[in-house]
């Protein structure tokens, strides 16, 4: 009797919208407990497969994802050394300090904090040094610093660079990695598009070769000026070329875009790069240029 007293006849039902609810949390549950745990400092995720990639392994692949080629970005003094001919490479200007002319708040507190980040005084690093034996100038951006924006000490050291490959009758290598002109340094940064660009004619005046290398990203300033200028224009897979955004060119010309218009690979297929040169190939694409080059002018 008692037992029937307490015995429930209706029990608690969910509706089909509460049904759902219950169903979604327990897959987004289940989805956040098989994303991979990623320790600091030991493992890296690719930013374009996914994958936990042990950090030793991907620098043992020059910043590269091995299982989908994906190329990091890396510092200037990383690439030169992939490059260079090992104790070949001088610097040169290490010295110029960048000096806040415009008095832009906080930007002397900015560029302090960056070079104590990043161990580099400035967005690029020049010097000259050998590819198997042939002596070439040498400029090469680093994103890390303001994301390779150009103002007075970049467009000044890269200016100085090929002012000295010029006088040395040297060729020039620069690889390019910028967000463009320096916000912060208003008409000063726009300057050394023109300045860049007079430096560069004046090199090719003189019947002398500039590589230039483009890698992830090319924008802005520095995309209207020295990188589309080489005689030779090489880039790396994938790598984001242009010189606004994709938003603000479809807002101004009212078209859709094709997709991918902004990548090394648009840009080969349109006549705009002359070869795609993946990173573990870039020392002896470099050397076969300069050997060519350097043969013709014995000519």
């Amino acid at each position: 009797m008692l037992k029937e007293m307490f015995k429930k006849t209706k029990y608690i039902t969910l509706s089909e919208y509460h049904k759902q609810e219950v169903k979604t949390h327990k897959e987004s549950t289940e989805a956040v407990d098989n994303e991979p745990n990623i320790p600091d400092g030991l493992w890296i995720k690719c930013k374009t497969c996914g994958s936990a990639l042990y950090k030793e392994d991907v620098q043992k692949e020059i910043q590269v994802c091995k299982k989908c080629n994906y190329h990091f970005n890396v510092d200037a003094y990383t690439r030169i050394s992939i490059i260079m001919d090992e104790g070949s490479f001088n610097e040169w200007d290490k010295d110029l300090i960048t000096k806040n002319v415009l008095n832009f708040p906080n930007y002397e507190s900015k560029i302090t904090n960056l070079q104590n980040n990043t161990g580099i005084n400035e967005a690029v690093v020049t010097g000259v040094g050998d590819i198997n034996g042939i002596k070439t100038v040498i400029a090469v951006m680093d994103s890390r610093f303001m994301m390779g924006s150009m103002g007075a000490i970049v467009g000044e050291k890269i200016t100085r660079a090929i002012e000295n490959a010029t006088a040395m009758k040297l060729p020039i290598i620069i690889f390019t990695a910028s967000g463009g002109a320096r916000m912060q340094e208003g008409i000063i940064s726009l300057m050394q598009m023109a300045k860049t660009s007079a430096a560069l004619a004046r090199h090719n005046d003189e019947g002398l070769l500039y590589v230039s290398f483009l890698t992830n990203p090319t924008t802005g300033g520095v995309t209207a000026s020295f990188a589309m200028l080489g005689d030779i224009i090489l880039a790396e897979p994938e790598a984001l070329i242009g010189f606004a955004g994709p938003r603000v060119i479809q807002q101004t010309i009212g078209q859709k875009l094709p997709e991918g218009f902004q990548k090394a690979e648009f840009l080969l297929e349109h006549g705009f790069v002359d070869k795609i040169v993946e990173r573990k190939e870039i020392r002896s694409t470099l050397h076969q240029i300069l050997l060519m080059h350097k043969e013709d002018s014995k000519c």
